[in-house]
């Protein structure tokens, strides 16, 4: 059993924020493999189902970006996992937009959704960076996690987001590079 954890803020008027990019993902991993509705759990939502031979639990942390680790160690510890059975989604701004990569342990990077993981669960899981780009200026750093997708970068991200559903295989199968390389291709121009 896994768990997959989409890093976002609860609330409409976050929902399309690049901040909420790894809720996104898990909305849209949980729609292609035909996951069991959301379920309030853990201080969040909650999905079972299957990908391939694996159980999957999706899980969308309600407590806002900075305490996502409460509900993460609370699922765990229901659970009986361990930090390597948990995968976090997430923005990255040092990655640029719509460009994904794949790695296990690490530090924070000055994300605090991964900063509460890290005080929670400690620092040994595996992180799926969704790039938002960087704005330049780190004044403007702010308002651009916190920002809108603009509306040209509406296609390029619902072609980013189903092409990891598609390819959650991969990842649930621990084949990082597979899954890596196999987005790479679908998203080739």
């Amino acid at each position: 059993m896994q768990l997959w954890v989409g890093l976002g803020n609860p609330g409409p008027q976050y929902a399309m924020n690049r901040h909420n990019v790894g809720f996104m993902a898990i909305d849209v991993i949980a729609d292609t493999h035909q996951f069991a509705p959301p379920a309030k759990k853990f201080q969040g939502w909650l999905q079972d189902g299957r990908i391939g031979r694996t159980r999957i639990l999706l899980l969308k942390p309600g407590t806002f970006m900075n305490e996502s680790g409460r509900s993460v160690r609370a699922a765990m510890d229901f659970y009986k996992l361990a930090p390597q059975d948990v995968t976090a989604f997430y923005d990255e701004l040092d990655l640029a937009p719509m460009k994904v990569k794949v790695k296990q342990g690490g530090g924070a990077a000055g994300h605090n959704g991964i900063r509460s993981l890290i005080q929670h669960i400690g620092d040994d899981f595996r992180r799926v960076r969704i790039g938002i780009g960087h704005p330049g200026h780190k004044d403007r750093v702010t308002g651009h996690v916190l920002g809108n997708y603009h509306k040209t970068e509406i296609e390029p991200l619902t072609d980013l987001l189903g092409a990891i559903a598609a390819e959650a295989s991969w990842l649930a199968e621990g084949d990082e590079v597979r899954f890596q390389n196999d987005l790479a291709l679908r998203l080739q121009p």
